[in-house]
């Protein structure tokens, strides 16, 4: 029997490994209102792949209003009001989106699952702050009446990776991360040490990153002739369809390496002191974490050994 409600709205702006472990909210909540008209509200990064998903009848871009600018406050107002929505899912649960539910009067309010004081599925587990995203989200839907989330997966996402030439054989390294976070970085030099041994293996190296991450990406690359180095030229779509060709992915805790995983790719995640994979790791049959306090202490034999000889199957 379908639920009763007709219009709901999924909340969920970024980051995109937040992004990615949200997409098996995605498809519960789309599983569970199969006959309503279901629109996100999400940032410009993640259209695409929100749009590509199937999870969504439509996606409405939030240009983050500052809170000096009132009339982009009002026309986002305006605009949640005119959705007439039933139900509101807010898998973000930022002050933010909080502030989504408190710009509508009282007497319109749509029911509400998330944390702001006042909504109607409140996810009150004092303890949700140290629980995996996963868990923290699926415990949220079943206090809203969705009792199973499935696992996050992209490996049906459609992409043409053909105008990227990826080589026969291929493994994905992603050396990059958050600018800002500097110890989330396994070491460039061993990131090019690791390229040289897997090209002496047959395997070619495909470097991912953009922006910022392409001197990286370059440097790594001179260092390991051979290696394949796509600063800036792949979308997320293209992550996806590269993730699962690609004999196995090695990269820092960042989003790629979430949505390599969620697509089905082999993956290998290393981990410092400055996250913490009991909250935010991907998870899977396919993804093994490795953890060193200080990154610049892993060495290049613990990776090299969880490959094993083989060097994956792929």
């Amino acid at each position: 029997m379908p639920d009763p409600a007709s219009a709901i709205l999924v909340i969920k702006l970024g980051a995109l490994g937040d992004f990615v472990l949200a997409t098996g909210p995605f498809a519960a909540i789309r599983g569970h209102h199969f006959e309503a008209r279901i629109t996100l509200l999400t940032t410009a990064p993640f259209a695409d792949l929100a749009r590509d998903g199937g999870w969504f009848d439509s996606v409405w871009l939030d240009d983050r209003p500052r809170w000096t600018q009132p009339s982009r406050w009002l026309a986002l107002r305006r605009r949640l009001l005119a959705g007439r929505f039933d139900r509101v899912y807010d898998l973000q649960t930022s002050d933010r989106s909080g502030w989504y539910f408190r710009l509508l009067p009282r007497a319109r309010r749509p029911e509400w699952s998330g944390i702001v004081s006042g909504c109607s599925h409140p996810h009150a587990n004092p303890a949700r702050d140290f629980m995996h995203t996963i868990d923290r989200q699926a415990e949220q839907l079943a206090h809203a009446g969705i009792a199973s989330v499935p696992a996050p997966d992209l490996s049906g996402l459609e992409a043409d990776v053909s105008r990227l030439a990826p080589p026969p054989r291929f493994a994905l390294l992603v050396p990059g991360g958050a600018s800002h976070r500097p110890a989330k970085r396994w070491p460039a030099e061993h990131y090019a040490a690791l390229a040289r041994d897997l090209i002496a293996d047959g395997i070619t190296p495909v470097l991912l990153g953009a922006g910022e991450e392409a001197a990286l990406l370059t440097e790594i690359a001179a260092a390991a002739p051979g290696a394949m180095a796509l600063a800036g030229q792949t979308t997320l779509g293209d992550l996806a369809g590269l993730g699962r060709s690609a004999a196995f992915a090695i990269g820092n805790d960042t989003g790629p390496m979430h949505l390599l995983a969620a697509a089905g790719c082999r993956s290998v995640v290393l981990f410092s002191h400055d996250s913490d994979p009991a909250l935010c790791a991907p998870r899977g049959p396919s993804v093994t974490i490795l953890r060193q306090a200080r990154l610049a202490d892993l060495q290049i034999d613990a990776v090299r050994d969880v490959l094993g000889d083989g060097r994956g199957s792929g």
